[in-house]
């Protein structure tokens, strides 16, 4: 809101090349969107899908001509890109189907940190709990309790999960990290216009001292 008039995805991939990152969190963007983006962004991706992805030809026609009308029905998916990093394994786990599918994805960079994307359950405190708890045990279980980052749309505005430490956010998105991680410097909220309803948060992190050098932005 306000109504665009147009298809965002050329005004998302400027807006994305325009701030420095090492990986970027993705969350309920239309499906074939990561492997232009990550081609165009000089990047690797891996994407989830999430919901609303039955008839996909279909649905990715209509919201390529009439965006603000199917909004959301378009079809959803949660990405990562790595932009200096490569990737070198890709975990998904379903957290529920209903109301909407909903997954915690994850991968594992070449430098030994995993990172892993969360959109929870909208419009339902404890749904949001829920998929926020096992997208954290998950997390933890694909690192074996090493360094890992946890981030994304949590629809709950202060929660907190066993073992890992908030390092930024604004709202209801949020970054977490667990293991051999620190805050390297400020997390910050930036200014989106009106690609999204939210707005992009990012964080600097760092490995401790005697680990392979992790990606500074986050």
């Amino acid at each position: 809101m306000p109504p665009a008039g147009r298809d965002l995805f050329d005004a998302f991939g400027a807006a994305l090349d325009a701030w420095e990152w090492d990986v970027a969190l993705l969350q309920e963007v239309p499906p074939w969107w990561p492997e232009p983006l990550a081609a165009q962004l000089h990047a690797e991706q891996r994407l989830a899908l999430t919901s609303r992805n039955a008839l996909p030809g279909v649905r990715r026609a209509l919201a390529r001509r009439w965006p603000d009308v199917m909004r959301s029905q378009g079809g959803g998916a949660n990405a990562i890109l790595a932009r200096r990093d490569r990737i070198v394994r890709h975990r998904v786990r379903r957290l529920c189907r209903r109301p909407e599918r909903r997954v915690a994805h994850g991968v594992l960079l070449g430098c030994g940190v995993w990172v892993v994307n969360l959109h929870a359950t909208a419009h339902d405190t404890a749904a949001a709990h829920r998929d926020g708890a096992a997208a954290a045990r998950a997390a933890l279980e694909w690192s074996e309790d090493g360094p890992v980052v946890l981030g994304g749309d949590f629809n709950l505005r202060d929660p907190r999960w066993p073992g890992f430490t908030r390092v930024g956010g604004h709202d209801v998105d949020h970054i977490f990290i667990a293991g051999a991680l620190a805050a390297a410097g400020s997390a910050d909220v930036l200014e989106g216009g009106a690609l999204s309803d939210h707005a992009p948060v990012t964080a600097d992190i760092s490995l401790a001292i005697g680990q392979t050098q992790a990606p500074a932005d986050v």
